[in-house]
């Protein structure tokens, strides 16, 4: 309740209600009761109560845009700039600034990050969709085993192009922990396929434990070869360093809440 009304805001009339239904203004409606009590109290020009009852509707529509968004992405644990200590990470200040900036996303250029497990690798790059999807755009979120699923369920269906047509709207589409586990040549075919159609039109993310020039050691040589010549063609390359943040934070015993 505003705090310039001593009780609550009266109700839109119902023939009103029934209006701003059919209209599909949800945000409106629901601020409209509490606007209009202020408006009158304080004496709004009504081009003020226009202007805020249509920036509620705006605001609501973003919010459920980006929340819509980001469960459509799959982002895999909500972890945020929020949470991401700067200074622990190995990765420089001035590079971490300039990629959450995104415009390497609008140039469509690619970002590889390698290193240990551990290191915030995945942290990052989910901080950085996050603040994608924030920004207004989409993202898509796989691992390489995820992606190789949905690209050999597609291929029974004869499929295939649509699947990639559609993960391919997203303007940052991310690849997590490729090398984690073996891959043969269904997950060589699938990467390749998506590096493929991103290339110089998308912006494509990939963390690893390996560099991206040693893929070739964990899928067939020549989809890798041709993969990651394109993939690092535009790509800005970052390789963490250090000890595991994880056991760091275990060992000190800050993994879990103490029992009592």
């Amino acid at each position: 309740m505003n705090p310039t009304t001593m009780h609550p805001a009266p109700p839109l009339p119902e023939d009103l209600t029934g209006l701003l239904r059919r209209m599909r203004l949800p945000y409106l409606r629901a601020a409209a009761p509490e606007v209009l009590a202020t408006a009158k109290a304080q004496r709004w020009d009504p081009t003020e109560v226009l202007r805020v009852l249509l920036s509620e509707e705006i605001r609501g529509r973003d919010e459920a845009t980006k929340a819509m968004r980001r469960k459509a992405a799959g982002l895999p644990a909500g972890k945020t700039f929020n949470s991401w200590r700067e200074h622990d990470s190995s990765i420089p200040a001035p590079t971490q600034s300039a990629l959450a900036g995104l415009e390497w996303i609008s140039r469509a250029e690619n970002l590889a990050i390698t290193g240990p497990s551990g290191t915030g690798k995945t942290h990052f790059v989910e901080a950085l969709a996050h603040n994608v999807i924030d920004a207004g755009m989409r993202v898509s979120w796989f691992t390489l085993e995820s992606l190789t699923a949905a690209i050999t369920r597609a291929g029974a269906d004869n499929s295939v192009n649509k699947v990639i047509a559609r993960i391919t709207r997203a303007e940052l589409i991310v690849v997590d922990d490729i090398g984690m586990l073996p891959s043969g040549q269904a997950a060589a075919e699938a990467f390749y396929r998506l590096v493929d159609a991103t290339y110089e039109r998308r912006s494509l993310a990939v963390t690893s434990n390996l560099h991206p020039a040693g893929f070739d050691t964990i899928m067939p040589k020549t989809l890798a070869t041709a993969a990651v010549d394109r993939l690092l063609h535009h790509a800005h390359v970052i390789v963490t360093e250090g000890t595991s943040l994880r056991l760091t934070e275990a060992t000190a015993g800050r993994g879990v809440i103490p029992l009592h």
